[in-house]
């Protein structure tokens, strides 16, 4: 199965779908850090919900790479599950690198002296290295629900470019719009919002652990669905 991941994972590379995503996340991280300084737990928030659909597609774009003849090989070869598993994998994969890429860019910046990452304004802010351990665990938050709705509009699951993009921007405006403070059903999309405001506050443990665990639930749902859809649809 890592071969198969492997095999992915430079796929994804050399066929240059990587380039498109990498300058969105350069956009997007220049929009954000470029105008001046902020404090790690409050950037690296909005950071994780501005970067939610760019990894988002780029596990569709890792999803899609494979033709399916070859596709149809790897199941025969090592099984529906672990081919499945290893597409996902390779997903996340690409989409840790990009989480990595967004944590160490606004450092960068700073060096450049054009803004970034700053440490504490007052006596009640958060310190510098828990900010950036917040941050982390917001893009991961992020990475994991993403991977699932890129899952979701993958080619083999809507068969159909125009339904894949479809998929895509619908549930990506629906997890901030649903997300946003006072919402109806926030808990039927992923917590970014939650988690970019709970980073803007004061985080408390109990927040925390709770806003993972839902992430990890609609992930894990979102997951279940899209093997269900695999196996019906292979």
């Amino acid at each position: 199965m890592s071969a198969l991941v492997r095999m992915r994972v430079a796929a994804f590379v050399r066929t240059g779908r990587a380039l498109p995503s990498l300058l969105a996340t350069l956009v997007v991280l220049g929009i954000i850090y470029g105008g001046g300084k902020a404090q790690a737990a409050e950037a690296y928030g909005f950071s994780a919900v501005a970067l939610f659909p760019i990894i988002a597609w780029q596990a569709k774009l890792v999803l899609d790479t494979e033709p399916d003849v070859q596709r149809r090989l790897a199941i025969t070869a090592v099984g529906h599950r672990r081919e499945l598993a290893a597409g996902l994998a390779a997903a996340t994969v690409i989409g840790l690198t990009t989480v990595v890429f967004a944590m160490l860019v606004p450092w960068v910046i700073g060096v450049v002296g054009i803004g970034g990452i700053e440490g504490p304004r007052a006596a009640g802010d958060l310190p510098l290295g828990a900010g950036i351990a917040l941050g982390g665990w917001a893009h991961l938050a992020s990475l994991v629900t993403a991977v699932g709705l890129g899952a979701l509009a993958s080619r083999p699951v809507t068969r159909s470019t125009l339904y894949g993009v479809a998929v895509l921007v619908t549930g990506s405006v629906l997890a901030i719009v649903l997300g946003l403070q006072g919402s109806f059903a926030p808990w039927i999309v992923p917590p970014l919002m939650a988690a970019a405001r709970t980073l803007a506050k004061e985080p408390h443990a109990g927040s925390v652990i709770g806003l993972s665990a839902q992430a990890v639930l609609w992930a894990a749902v979102v997951v279940a669905g899209y093997a269900r859809l695999r196996r019906t649809r292979s």
